[in-house]
């Protein structure tokens, strides 16, 4: 099966990248700021740990949402 570019099918790929790229970004923002944080907490508290590992995975969902979005986007298009 062959797949001609046309402009949508192109607008459409680079609607899903951004998609990608802009959780990603985002929830590296999150988690620099998050992990920063808990390293001053755990160097206090130790015992907290599981607290901020929560904490630190949390945003990693950001990631899923726009890998979904990007799906959604490609489906759309007829790419996928």
């Amino acid at each position: 099966m062959s797949l001609v570019i046309t402009w949508p099918i192109a607008i459409a790929a680079m609607g899903a990248a951004v998609a990608i790229a802009g959780t990603a970004i985002a929830t590296a923002m999150a988690q620099s700021a998050i992990g920063s944080a808990g390293m001053g907490l755990l160097a206090e508290k130790p015992e907290e740990m599981g607290r901020v590992l929560l904490f630190l995975v949390l945003p990693e969902t950001l990631i899923i949402f726009g890998f979904v979005v990007a799906v959604l986007i490609l489906l759309g298009a007829g790419i996928l």
